[in-house]
This record gives structure tokens, sequence and C-alpha cells, in this order.
């Protein structure tokens, strides 16, 4: 059994009269220390199905197992409890609050688990220096560059040591020399600490980072390739 596994995975939702669907029949396989990238146009399924890996969302039909667990028939209790032990999420803007500090906005997740204070502040200080944001802990957002915001949010999202991290266009907002930045970060993370990673990106040169990418289209996976054998 592989480490991600859908079936026939498909998500269909109303809108008005009509029936939108972005993912269907969808048969897909990630190994545990994979690094994947997801591209195809906007419109193309790439979102809702990193949404349905992060247990965010649920399938319409079809089968999700990550680790053994079908995470469609988790209560909404038990999926919040399986995301905050098993997934880290990187958003595209950051989604930091502003009126916390860097060591604040990477504490939150850590408030839901029963640590002591002196193990939050250990992990907290881990996961900035990781993140090569530690001399920055206590800047607001609104001190800090787009670059270092970013490195604060994959510091929030690896502090509970998830063993998946979704990253939803982690480079969309950044210049180039922070763009490769943060993805030399996030190859470290899959390489040194062995993460489970997959990421939606419209930028090739990102893509070309990771092991494999995925091709989506209407929904459908219409290309998959190892990093190496994508065309430059």
């Amino acid at each position: 059994m592989s480490f991600i596994e859908c079936r026939a995975l498909t998500r269909t939702y109303k809108k008005g009269e009509s029936t939108i669907t972005p993912l269907e029949g969808l048969h897909l396989d990630v190994e545990r220390g994979d690094f994947l990238a997801l591209m195809g146009p906007s419109g193309s399924g790439k979102t809702t199905l990193l949404n349905l890996i992060a247990g965010i969302d649920k399938p319409t039909h079809g089968s999700l197992k990550i680790d053994g667990h079908e995470l469609q028939m988790m209560s909404r209790s038990q999926l919040a409890d399986w995301r905050s032990r098993y997934m880290g999420y990187i958003f595209q803007l950051y989604n930091l609050v502003p009126t916390l500090t860097a060591y604040e906005n990477v504490e939150l997740p850590l408030l839901l688990h029963s640590i002591s204070r002196q193990q939050r502040h250990q992990k907290v200080s881990l996961a900035l220096e990781l993140a090569g944001i530690a001399d920055r802990h206590d800047h607001f957002p609104r001190q800090l560059s787009g670059g270092q915001e970013q490195r604060v949010a994959i510091a929030r999202a690896i502090v509970a040591d998830p063993i998946i991290l979704v990253a939803d266009e982690p480079t969309g907002d950044l210049d180039g020399a922070s763009a490769n930045a943060i993805m030399d970060l996030l190859k470290r993370l899959n390489d040194e600490l062995g993460k489970t990673l997959v990421m939606v990106t419209h930028d090739q040169h990102c893509a070309e980072q990771a092991k494999h990418i995925l091709h989506l289209d209407k929904g459908r996976l219409v290309e998959a390739a190892h990093a190496d054998e994508v065309p430059t």
C-alpha cells in the first residue's frame, strides 16, 4: 500500500443549477518521503486535490487513504486531530496573524497539543531555526519581507513535526531570489528530514525541484513524469 493512495477520487460541487467537478476518477499513489509537484491550468483540480490530501475537504466519491487511514470515514473531530498530528499546510499568502509576532504565529498550532510551555518554546525555537528566521522571532508580519513571512509560515507548518507538508503556490508571491531560497528550504525538509511534500505550482522551475511532477487537466491525470525527465 502506498503512503498516499487515491482511488477513483472525485469531488463535485453544486453551483446554482450546475454541478462543478474539479476532480473526476483520479488514481494516484505517493510514496512516503516523496516530493511531488502538481501542475496544470487554473481550474484543473490542483488545489482541490491538495485540500483533499490535507483533510480540509472530503471527496464526493472514491477513496483517499494516508498511511492506512481512510480520511472520508473520519468524523470532523477525528479529522482535526489527525491533521494536527500528520499535516502541515504552507499557503501562498502566508496566512499569518498580523497582531502576533513570528514566534507567536509559529506557536499557534502547538496550543492544540497538551505540552508544557517549555516544550512549546523548544519546538518553536527549533522550527524558526530550521526555517532560517530565528533572528526575526520578535518581528510582526508587517516588519518582514515576503520571503521572511513565508519562512515563518513554513516554520509554523513544521513546528508540530508533521509527516506530510502540502504547499499551495509557496513561491507565487515572491521575487526570484526569495523563491529560490524557499525552494531550497523545502528540498532540505524533504531530503534531510524526510517530509513527504505535495506542492501546487505554476512555476516550471519550482516544479523541477521536486522528485516527481503530476499534470492535471479538467480534474484528470494527463501526465506524470520524474522531475529529471521534464524538458527545460
